[in-house]
């Protein structure tokens, strides 16, 4: 049996593999979002979770950068009010309160692939990551070296060792790859994972997540 993890679902299992992500709350409340965006500290984001909308930008379904309660509450009646309009309101399952990402925006991805078996890709993220499409892949085990190369072929490297960008270190980079392909490892049923963006600056964060598992045996 498969199981497809979403939002929430997906950070919270990252979380208890020891990656790095950002505070997430979830709640079905419009007290409760704006206690909790307090209790994270402003700005925040929220958005729909939901077991079925994977694009929730395409449906207005993301409000970043507040900075207030006034505005949360605003944005938490904005998405209710979208998503009945829409006729997708048993489609969400709660809003998500998010500690706001800083950085530059990057993807991480692992599928199977017919003749290499589990492969990790890693590129530029964001929601621009199909029109800019600048990536790099190499089949899981990956050493330090691959991960190393796999940082310096993307057209992002100049940026990412831009005398003007003093706050990202290459080697966090790299050792976060590296935990993405031990855990592939000793996860062999994580048949796909798609983690975007994954906010780099001083430290590495992760915003967003969908993982799909198969069987164990597999």
């Amino acid at each position: 049996m498969e199981d497809l993890l979403l939002g929430i679902e997906a950070l919270e299992f990252l979380k208890k593999e020891g990656f790095p992500i950002l505070e997430s709350r979830i709640t079905i409340s419009e007290e409760t979002a704006a206690s909790y965006a307090k209790d994270i500290g402003f700005p925040v984001t929220l958005k729909v979770s939901s077991k079925t909308i994977i694009h929730k930008t395409e449906l207005n379904g993301v409000k970043p950068f507040l900075l207030n309660e006034k505005e949360v509450r605003s944005a938490f009646n904005e998405l209710v009010h979208t998503f009945n309009t829409l006729g997708r309101t048993k489609d969400i399952n709660g809003i998500i309160v998010q500690e706001m990402g800083k950085g530059l925006e990057f993807i991480v991805g692992v599928y199977v692939d017919s003749q290499f078996g589990h492969t990790i890709m890693f590129g530029q993220g964001g929601i621009y990551v199909e029109a800019i499409k600048d990536v790099s892949f190499r089949p899981i085990p990956i050493a330090r070296k691959d991960a190393k190369e796999m940082i310096q072929e993307l057209d992002a490297w100049k940026i990412i060792t831009s005398p003007r960008q003093k706050r990202i270190n290459p080697v966090m980079i790299e050792d976060f790859l590296l935990k993405i392909s031990d855990f592939v490892e000793t996860h062999k049923n994580v048949e796909e994972m798609d983690i975007n963006p994954v906010f780099v600056s001083e430290k590495i964060s992760i915003c967003d997540a969908r993982i799909k598992i198969g069987p164990k045996n597999k």
